[in-house]
């Protein structure tokens, strides 16, 4: 006799073999192009990916190829661990980050319109509050993903960036929605399709970067630099996020994927 968690494996197996399950891909592709974090002096950056040739069917490899290669932890689509920031510092590392909660609901919030007419629009708790009222609370262990229409530039290292003199200018959140999220909210973390899970100046918020600052101390997680949002239903799929589990990591590109219902 089957029990019902062999039942519901096996069903969802089934829909993926026949097709009835589709799975999108919302990662970046990670190349020495993929646009990366410019902090300004006196901060240093992280190194951008690349791939070093070690043998190519060869004589260091006469039968097979592969490569070094070198990246920051946060580079391209990423995750953020609890004590990548200093709010979060005395928790998880990325090798500790639990599995059970590296799958869950995906919600998407839809902000492309405002960000398309406001590059430096902050979400608010409002927003969130709109949300809930018209289709219930976030189910618990779920993803909030917000969709901002961003991934249209990832190929554009300036336009993804949007670097001026005053800043880079990319939507983000606003102090109080960053404190509601990490306090309020029953979920695993959030997502964005910006090169951070903060707003692009948001250095200039109180606390500076409330988004790292509150999300990670309250050990809840964020992905970076999605793509495909505008594919997923605003709820009903489900995501897989597949960090490497980079022993005293504070982050590391991360696989991430979208299950669902045809």
């Amino acid at each position: 006799m089957t029990n019902t968690n062999e039942g519901t494996l096996s069903s969802t197996l089934t829909a993926l073999a026949t097709g009835a399950v589709q799975v999108h891909d919302l990662t970046a592709p990670l190349s020495a192009e993929t646009p990366t974090l410019v902090l300004p002096e006196p901060f240093a950056n992280l190194n951008d990916f690349s791939l070093e040739e070690v043998a190519a069917y060869n004589a260091p490899g006469p039968f097979w190829k592969h490569h070094n290669i070198q990246t920051g932890e946060h580079i391209g689509t990423h995750i953020d661990a609890p004590i990548h920031w200093i709010s979060g510092k005395d928790g998880k590392d990325v090798s500790q980050l639990d599995p059970q909660r590296l799958i869950g609901p995906a919600v998407v919030l839809d902000f492309s319109a405002e960000s398309a007419a406001n590059p430096d629009f902050l979400i608010d708790v409002e927003h969130l509050r709109a949300w809930q009222e018209e289709h219930g609370d976030f189910p618990q262990n779920s993803w909030l993903l917000f969709r901002t229409g961003w991934d249209q530039y990832d190929h554009d290292k300036q336009a993804f960036l949007n670097l001026d003199d005053s800043g880079s200018h990319t939507p983000g959140f606003s102090t109080e929605c960053a404190k509601y999220i990490a306090d309020e909210l029953d979920i695993s973390g959030i997502g964005v399709e910006t090169v951070g899970i903060d707003a692009g100046n948001a250095g200039v918020l109180e606390p500076p970067f409330p988004m790292h600052y509150y999300l990670l101390g309250a050990d809840k997680y964020g992905i970076t630099s999605l793509k495909n949002l505008d594919k997923l239903p605003a709820f009903g799929a489900m995501i897989v996020v597949a960090p490497l589990p980079i022993v005293g990591g504070t982050g590391a590109p991360t696989r991430v994927l979208a299950l669902v219902e045809n």
